[in-house]
């Protein structure tokens, strides 16, 4: 019998570009759920790494590539990368066909170079799926939805996550195949999970060989420098004891992260401001998701919560996660502020229709009073005649109660946060 199918935040945001493209491109990194995703909603399968026809189809690929793109339609051609010639014939095959929702591609890398000819623009959409978030893993009881902030004062609930879950969920990340297996199966998964980038994965997408010790350092390094925007020197600095490493090798390496869908940086805000503040532009480190931070420093549930330090920036990086999963669902962005003030606010939910709304993250309660001074800080700051005033201020806690502070702040556990 095959694994019932655990619905994703992903499944509106795949209808709703099918309906607008003739196809679109699922992203993100292995082991997400791009394909369980993709083949709920499909109606034709081809499978491009099948081992039983790989060859096969490679060979029809570069020979006749419309042949693979018969079928019941939306036709799912699942990790396209591994003939990327059939990305210009998917777009020619939407040009010609001249119908939304013909196809659908998965992908868990980003293709060499020049390896296509055209962008696709026009004709195929692009999506960024990621692990699942606490919502979707039933870690949070959904009881405020980020969306009904923009346009709702009045938020309420009751977390039932506690921190001892809390620290359990972020060790074994959001991968759909651990939900529901036992805790020390689940936990070792995501330690396969990071062998299997360190040692094959990071290699692979660009084919050149890399020193899996080189990457288990760098990977820890940046588990080190979560939700900071740690430049490459300082990484370079941590990675290299010898001195035998270049700021340009280093970068390699990360741009190989990146186009696994592995690191996920978190790029910085821009706003019109009332003031002449400086505004930092260097994206803040992330892991796509925290049980790869967590993996990469060997840190259990057990060590995290004996290290709080380590636990509040593997906390905020899983914060950063689930506000990014759901801010997509309404067709948001997730972005980070810092000036040269050292104002500095975690996140920032951007909507293409230009509303904003601003988050701090805090684990305890002890930082909530200076979490909210910050977020007033900035709603002040911004030149509302241009931008708006924010629709909500927000501090995410790992705390119990969810409730609207005097001055308009709202306190929310992650635990009951959903799209």
């Amino acid at each position: 019998m095959g694994r019932k199918y655990l619905g994703r935040i992903a499944d509106k945001v795949l209808n709703s570009a099918l309906e607008a493209s003739g196809a679109v491109l699922i992203e993100g990194p292995k082991w997400c759920g791009k394909t369980w995703t993709a083949e709920n909603r499909a109606a034709s399968v081809l499978s491009m790494q099948d081992p039983d026809n790989e060859e096969a189809y490679i060979l029809s690929a570069y020979t006749k590539p419309s042949l693979l793109l018969k079928g019941d339609t939306p036709r799912l051609i699942d990790e396209w990368q591994t003939a990327p010639v059939l990305w210009d014939a998917v777009r020619h095959a939407v040009d010609i066909r001249g119908e939304a929702g013909q196809f659908i591609l998965t992908g868990s890398s980003v293709p060499k170079d020049r390896a296509v000819k055209h962008t696709g623009t026009g004709r195929i959409s692009r999506m960024m799926m990621r692990p699942m978030s606490l919502f979707e893993s039933s870690e949070s009881n959904g009881a405020v939805s980020l969306g009904s902030l923009f346009g709702d004062d009045d938020v309420e609930g009751e977390s039932q996550l506690t921190i001892e879950r809390l620290a359990f969920t972020l060790a074994r990340g959001g991968w759909p195949a651990t939900i529901g297996q036992k805790d020390h199966v689940a936990l070792r998964r995501a330690h396969d999970y990071v062998d299997s980038v360190i040692n094959t994965d990071i290699s692979r997408v660009d084919g050149v060989e890399k020193d899996p010790e080189r990457v288990r350092a760098l990977m820890r390094s940046l588990a080190r420098n979560m939700s900071s925007a740690a430049k490459i020197t300082t990484i370079k600095d941590d990675v290299d004891i010898e001195g035998s490493l270049s700021d340009k090798t280093v970068s390699s390496y990360l741009n190989a992260l990146r186009r696994i869908f592995v690191a996920e940086d978190l790029p910085a805000w821009y706003p019109s401001m009332r003031s002449k503040a400086i505004l930092r532009t260097s994206p803040k480190r992330h892991f796509v998701d925290p049980s790869i931070a967590a993996a990469a420093l060997n840190a259990s549930p057990e060590s995290l919560l004996r290290d709080f330090r380590t636990f509040g920036l593997l906390f905020e990086s899983l914060c950063i996660r689930d506000l990014r999963v759901y801010a997509q669902a309404t067709d948001g962005n997730v972005y980070y502020y810092r000036d040269n003030t050292d104002l500095e606010i975690d996140a920032i939910i951007y909507l293409r229709d230009g509303r904003w709304g601003a988050v701090e993250v805090k684990m305890g309660t002890n930082d909530i009073d200076k979490a909210a001074a910050n977020l007033k800080a900035l709603r002040d700051k911004v030149d509302a005649s241009v931008m708006r005033e924010p629709s909500f201020l927000m501090i995410l806690t790992a705390g119990k109660y969810t409730y609207r502070r005097d001055d308009g702040v709202h306190v929310v556990p992650i635990g009951c946060l959903r799209d």
